[in-house]
């Protein structure tokens, strides 16, 4: 089965810097579009950078600037180094995986067919 695995999640100062990983197993990786989302409490959950097969991006305007994700496909892992960070990055950070065409950068939930459990991340002021 499909299985996506988040870490370096943890309590930063703003300023700070945090590099996410998520690491995939029981799929193709190279044949999935992937992305990361954060969910802040009592709020929805939120695209923040996709990157497709070839590694395409799209970033949301939120993180444009501050937030890189990359892949490394012979590690089955997705990145998202986050620099810059503030008090309103505070949120639990989820990876996706989509199976999708080549060139495409999945923004909707609804095209993510595999999801992590999600990492914490806290941003102090």
């Amino acid at each position: 089965q499909v299985q996506l695995v988040e870490s370096g999640g943890g309590l930063v100062q703003a300023g700070d810097s945090l590099r996410l990983s998520c690491t995939a197993s029981g799929l193709t990786f190279s044949y999935y579009a992937m992305a990361w989302f954060r969910q802040a409490p009592g709020k929805e959950r939120e695209l923040l950078a996709s990157i497709s097969r070839v590694s395409y991006t799209y970033y949301a305007d939120s993180v444009k600037g501050r937030f890189t994700i990359s892949r490394d496909n012979a590690k089955n892992t997705v990145y998202l180094q986050m620099n810059s960070l503030k008090p309103e990055d505070t949120a639990v950070y989820y990876c996706a995986a989509a199976n999708t065409r080549t060139y495409t950068t999945p923004t909707s939930p609804q095209a993510f067919g595999s999801w992590g459990q999600g990492t914490q991340v806290t941003v102090s002021s």
